[in-house]
């Protein structure tokens, strides 16, 4: 069963991974880079990893999308026209070289050089994670944590001034 969900979970990230990449609208794109942040954090929920998943929307889902819409709509970004490629063959280039790329990885894999091992039944730690990082952080590494986090407030405060405009 967890074999399934962890399957469906990663052709979700697949899927609007290149959904992000291939959106001409970068506000559709970034709502396909939510949607993937999300379905990461279902797979490191699947792994055990309850802090990270946590972190996962709480930082990039949550706080670091916005920054990404702000600045999408301070930037007024509109549709340019459509012009012809300086390069018309780099598509074709770039198709070619995708296939080599999926061939050669598939060859690895098929040959044993990366040898896919079939997941165990998961081990389950003897402290939980969320407890095991957070004794860390606010303990060994409080000093870096509570540096960062000046940093991001002066970042946040020297947004908001650059974005302020002048009347």
């Amino acid at each position: 069963m967890v074999s399934l969900i962890f399957f469906i979970l990663s052709i979700m990230v697949i899927v609007a991974s290149l959904m992000v990449i291939l959106q001409r609208n970068p506000v559709y794109s970034a709502l396909y880079l939510v949607f993937t942040f999300f379905s990461m954090a279902g797979i490191f929920l699947i792994l055990g990893a309850e802090f990270i998943a946590a972190i996962q929307v709480i930082v990039y889902a949550g706080a670091i999308m916005v920054l990404f819409l702000f600045v999408i709509m301070m930037l007024n970004l509109e549709r340019e026209p459509e012009t012809p490629s300086p390069h018309p063959w780099q598509r074709s280039f770039a198709v070619f070289f995708g296939l080599i790329l999926l061939l050669t990885l598939g060859g690895a894999v098929y040959s044993g050089v990366l040898k896919v091992e079939p997941a165990g039944a998961p081990v389950q730690p003897i402290v939980e994670n969320t407890k095991a990082v957070a004794a860390l952080l606010f303990t060994d590494y409080l000093l870096p944590f509570e540096i960062a986090s000046i940093l991001l407030l002066v970042a946040i405060v020297g947004a908001i001034y650059l974005a302020k405009r002048e009347p």
